[in-house]
């Protein structure tokens, strides 16, 4: 059964390009996965469709209101789905998790926004919360393109080439190596003479001592359980 994926937020439009275009809109068109965007303010029910008010105890910003989250959960929600809260305090996305997801049947994306979301949504109809890095942007709804862009490379056939998985960047711990193409000469930069020898040993040698390189270089931090 192909994964499905109901997304909520209040900008729903931000996501029409990203799910039509390159390996993602082509898998969506396979019929591999299905994502459906839902415009959160359908479930209020004042004419204002309002979403967000003040915050309890004073502060700067709007608070996300619980009535339309908890409206679209008990709606939208199937037996043994997972539903994910994007959020800058949650979990680091990684591999890991994606791989994760992608073997899951549905899963239901909220996108916050304004300064948050009523905590009793997070502690009620919210099963995990994910983090695509320590930064703060305007709402979730890029986040959680970014994560159903990840997990879907998991599921199979997205990819046109399945090897394409195990030889990127964090997938082993390792960044990864450099890529070049024809010419192999151009404005007098040569391809390294490795990649043209035909020797797959040696090719593989020189882009794991590569990896390494690069990692030392820019994520030391990724390379305590990465080098032999």
């Amino acid at each position: 059964m192909p994964l499905h994926i109901d997304v909520l937020t209040l900008f729903p439009r931000m996501l029409d390009g990203i799910l039509a275009e390159s390996i993602l809109g082509k898998g969506i068109e396979a019929g591999l996965l299905s994502v459906k965007v839902h415009d959160l303010r359908a479930w209020s029910t004042d004419k204002h469709r309002t979403a967000d008010d003040r915050p309890f105890g004073g502060g700067a910003g709007m608070v996300m209101k619980p009535e339309p989250v908890f409206a679209a959960m008990e709606q939208l929600q199937t037996p043994g789905c997972r539903r994910i809260y994007l959020t800058p305090d949650g979990t680091p996305l990684s591999p890991k998790i994606a791989e994760a997801l992608s073997q899951e049947t549905h899963l239901i994306f909220l996108s916050g926004h304004y300064e948050g979301i009523d905590q009793r949504i997070r502690d009620h109809v919210i099963d995990q919360e994910l983090s695509i890095g320590d930064y703060v942007l305007t709402n979730g709804t890029l986040p959680a393109a970014v994560t159903i862009d990840a997990l879907a490379r998991f599921i199979p056939g997205v990819l046109g080439e399945e090897k394409s998985l195990t030889h990127e960047s964090f997938t082993s711990k390792l960044l990864d190596f450099p890529q070049y193409t024809r010419p192999a000469e151009y404005r007098g930069m040569s391809v390294p003479e490795v990649l043209l020898s035909g020797n797959h040993a040696e090719i593989e040698k020189w882009r794991h001592a590569r990896q390494v390189e690069k990692t030392r270089q820019v994520r030391p931090d990724l390379l305590n359980n990465s080098e032999p």
